[in-house]
């Protein structure tokens, strides 16, 4: 009764973040468009929002885009970048420490999932660098989700740099619009090149890190299990 009653608040915490989320969302937009008129301050608000959206599970497409619109290409990809690194950091640690302790009691007791969970572990910084490439796992999501494996924290911040290729194309295409206006009325970005080229690396990294994580976790039920 107890796990259940734990269970029930991680998942209705992260409804929560996520109905929150979805309500804040529609403000994204107003903020950016705030942000440019901040002057010099507006590159630290700029992060903190970002930060926040990926907390509150706000899909950073829109402030991406603003990014580049707002700051330029180089200035914009790595603001974007700071902010989703601090927020999907702070994501993957509220994860780990209110929900982690809820996993381990469901797999105390059995070797399968211990052993798969162990092995994850000892792949992590690979799995979370492909993961990080694959346009497949939703960004906001996945920061809970990784939480609650046993990868090391050093080895997420490290595979943090599987982001740099969809936070340079997206901050691009924001810098080609060039007015946060534009990118808030929902008008299409582009889809050149770059685009293919990158959504192309995205589908490879979904197929390795599928290939890698089914290869992982049948070495660890076979090293629990004893079956080859």
């Amino acid at each position: 009764m107890k796990r259940l009653l734990q269970i029930g608040l991680v998942v209705g915490a992260l409804a929560l973040l996520w109905f929150e989320g979805r309500a804040l969302g529609d403000r994204v937009p107003a903020f950016a468009q705030w942000v440019q008129g901040q002057g010099a301050t507006g590159a630290a608000i700029f992060v903190l929002g970002y930060a926040l959206a990926t907390v509150f599970l706000i899909p950073g497409s829109i402030l991406t885009l603003a990014a580049g619109a707002i700051f330029g290409l180089g200035q914009g990809a790595a603001l974007v970048f700071i902010g989703a690194v601090i927020g999907s950091s702070e994501a993957f640690l509220v994860s780990r420490y209110l929900a982690r302790r809820v996993v381990e009691r469901r797999i105390e007791g059995d070797a399968r999932f211990a052993a798969i969970d162990r092995a994850v572990g000892r792949e992590g910084r690979r799995i979370v660098f492909l993961l990080r490439l694959s346009p497949i796992f939703p960004f906001s999501l996945l920061n809970y989700a990784l939480g609650l494996t046993r990868v090391r924290f050093v080895d997420y911040l490290v595979a943090s740099v599987g982001m740099v290729p969809g936070t340079l194309l997206y901050v691009y295409y924001g810098k080609l619009a060039g007015d946060v206006a534009t990118l808030a009325s929902g008008a299409p970005t582009p889809r050149g090149t770059s685009y293919w080229i990158v959504l192309g690396l995205g589908l490879a990294a979904t197929a390795a890190v599928t290939v890698l994580v089914t290869r992982t976790a049948r070495r660890a039920l076979a090293s629990a299990t004893g079956v080859s």
